[in-house]
């Protein structure tokens, strides 16, 4: 099997999925700057909700992606709502076949939309990542800034999220793969239980995604997560070009108690980064006490995207 692992994130209803026909150059002189929010794996653009709201009333516009069958077109298998999980091994998922040319094309989209209207600022978080990496690269034109936020960013050496999960660097990362339902090589997907209510599956999911939060938070986390990810957007390459990706700006938020993506590894990505592009570094923020949804305030990382729009 090719998945090794894989960056979770929390996931809901999101706002905007909107796509977009025809190319535009962001003319930074006019219009407001408009994130773009991409989520991570098992998630929805809703992942962005308290931060988008802390953009917009700084006086951003914010557009949080949903990826294909994501969100508010999220596939729910039906044996899931049952809780059948024998019959959840083996139901088919519309999921399978996606890949990070659907995932480019929707980001894309929504990016060529809203360069008409001035600056673009693009975020991934965690599988978000290499989203971020395959638009940099489509459309480095029209943006004005990319940020990584404990996210994936593949290099010439690890060129997929799959090698950055089976780095040295991550040998101490908790991954969900144990806890898959059904075999993921015939879903097509790599299928979670986020209903569950075994023990032992549930503190897996909790020191993967937010160790240091709350039961509580944990639970209403964990309300919002998809079952599915196509297996395909963990293998697909995601490496930017010098001459691309390699010359838009961009800002790595490096989280210190992330479990997911291990702090070694996100050193290591940003280090590869900086070496093949020296002349345009990564802008690094640490946050030391961070898991890998990010601290529960939502301000401090607000603040940094705010100042990404100068």
């Amino acid at each position: 099997m090719a998945l090794r692992g894989l960056g979770l994130a929390l996931g809901g209803t999101a706002l905007a999925t909107g796509l977009g026909t025809a190319p535009a150059a962001a003319d930074p002189r006019r219009g407001l700057t408009t994130y773009v929010l991409v989520h991570g794996t098992h998630s929805a653009g809703a992942f962005w909700m308290p931060i988008a709201r802390e953009l917009t009333l700084r006086g951003h516009r914010v557009v949080m992606v949903d990826q294909p069958r994501h969100g508010a077109e999220a596939f729910v298998p039906e044996s899931y709502q049952r809780q059948d999980l024998e019959a959840m091994a083996v139901e088919a998922s519309p999921l399978n076949g996606l890949g990070l040319e659907d995932y480019e094309a929707r980001v894309t989209g929504i990016v060529r939309r809203a360069a008409r209207h001035g600056p673009v600022v693009l975020v991934g978080h965690s599988l978000g990542g290499v989203s971020v990496s395959r638009v940099g690269d489509a459309v480095p034109h029209l943006l004005h800034h990319m940020c990584y936020m404990a996210a994936f960013c593949p290099s010439r050496v690890l060129p997929t999220a799959d090698a950055c999960t089976a780095a040295p660097e991550n040998a101490d990362a908790v991954s969900p793969v144990e806890l898959a339902v059904g075999d993921p090589d015939r879903l097509g997907v790599l299928r979670l239980n986020c209903r569950t209510g075994d023990r032992r599956a549930l503190a897996v999911l909790k020191e993967m995604i937010c160790a240091d939060y709350s039961d509580a938070e944990f639970r209403r986390i964990l309300a919002g997560m998809q079952t599915d990810e196509p297996v395909a957007a963990y293998a697909g390459r995601a490496v930017g070009r010098a001459g691309s990706w390699g010359r838009v700006p961009r800002t790595y938020l490096r989280f210190g108690r992330d479990r997911t993506i291990a702090t070694a590894l996100q050193d290591r990505m940003i280090a590869e980064a900086d070496a093949f592009t020296p002349g345009n570094r990564f802008r690094v923020h640490d946050f030391p006490g961070a898991s890998h949804v990010g601290p529960l305030d939502p301000v401090p990382v607000a603040e940094v995207l705010d100042r990404l729009a100068g």
